[in-house]
């Protein structure tokens, strides 16, 4: 018989099997936010960190949306990092976040789970400016020009580095109670950034093969009709 894998219910029941009740829970949802957040990460990687040839494809086919696509996705990048990160509590209100978890370790692990959590939060201290001061609210000094404490420094390779610290406090967790590595970002997702690359190429190429149809006059009938999309 093949490898079975096991679904949505089936992962969060043995994470609590093997985390319990109070940690188990917090671990599972805290690995599909970091899960989630390393696949934003890669496609945002894919579209606009890897080739120029890349950017250049992009701008021939819709130059205005992807910007768009470029600033909102890197927006919402820092902004779920700076979530992840936040303080157990805000406004009276409990957060899900890597900080609460050092409440519910066992004391074999709490000493190197604190200190991971620490580099965290210092590796990802650009985030939550961008987040408190730019993305959730707009600081008005900054926005009129005048005197202001600019923004702080905000790069790919500090993203890549947050990225790593917060993956690294989950992982410890699960190599102490589940005897596991955890590896994120390894590859394209399918159905994800790489696919409508490659989708654009093949447009781009049949738009210009129709372009010179019609110029030379042996165009096809519908090298003339834009189909209702």
């Amino acid at each position: 018989m093949g490898t079975r894998y096991l679904d949505a219910n089936e992962v969060k029941q043995d994470h609590i099997d093997k985390l319990g009740d109070k940690l188990g829970p917090l671990f599972h949802e805290l690995l599909n936010e970091v899960t989630w957040l390393y696949m934003k990460w890669e496609e945002y990687v894919e579209l606009f960190g890897k080739k120029p040839s890349r950017i250049d494809l992009l701008n021939q086919s819709a130059p205005l949306f992807f910007r768009m696509i470029q600033d909102s996705l890197w927006e919402n990048i820092l902004l779920h990092i700076a979530r992840i990160t936040d303080p157990p509590k805000s406004t009276g209100k409990e957060n899900l976040t890597i900080q609460i978890l050092i409440s519910h370790v066992k004391e074999d692990i709490k000493e190197k789970v604190s200190k991971q959590i620490d580099i965290a939060m210092k590796k990802s201290e650009f985030c939550r400016d961008w987040r408190n001061r730019h993305i959730a609210h707009c600081d008005l000094n900054l926005a009129l020009g005048k005197k202001a404490e600019p923004l702080k420094q905000a790069s790919r390779a500090m993203v890549k580095d947050a990225l790593e610290s917060i993956a690294s406090v989950v992982n410890t967790i699960s190599e102490y109670y589940c005897d596991s590595s955890l590896s994120f970002g390894l590859s394209a997702s399918p159905g994800g950034a790489v696919d409508l690359l490659y989708i654009i190429n093949d447009g781009i190429k049949a738009d210009n093969d129709r372009k010179e149809r019609i110029k030379s006059r042996n165009y096809l009938p519908e090298d003339l009709i834009h189909p209702d999309l």
